[in-house]
């Protein structure tokens, strides 16, 4: 599978107009890019949501507005509303 890289960072992604709130159950996709408030941005990349990096959907509970993601070693929950602010480069099949 191949993804366009962005031609104003070497190396990372061009997110696809997915964000993190569109995988489903067990999809894995590679994050691009973070939008929001730079105090949310911040937190995010300080707990790895960094560009390039693989990400798992584990679980997606509507009636919460929560899902929960594998990042790395680490199980993250976020708001619905916020995963929607998480673009992600490209889908990866499991």
């Amino acid at each position: 599978m191949s993804t366009t890289l962005d031609p104003l960072v070497p190396g990372i992604p061009t997110p696809t107009g997915r964000s993190l709130a569109d995988l489903v159950y067990d999809e894995i996709g590679i994050l691009g890019a973070v939008e929001g408030e730079r105090s949310f941005r911040r937190r995010l990349l300080e707990m790895g949501f960094l560009p390039g990096t693989p990400v798992r959907m584990v679980r997606n509970i509507p009636i919460g507005d929560v899902l929960e993601v594998e990042l790395r070693t680490s199980r993250v929950s976020l708001r619905i509303s916020e995963a929607r602010s998480i673009h992600l480069a490209a889908p990866v099949q499991p």
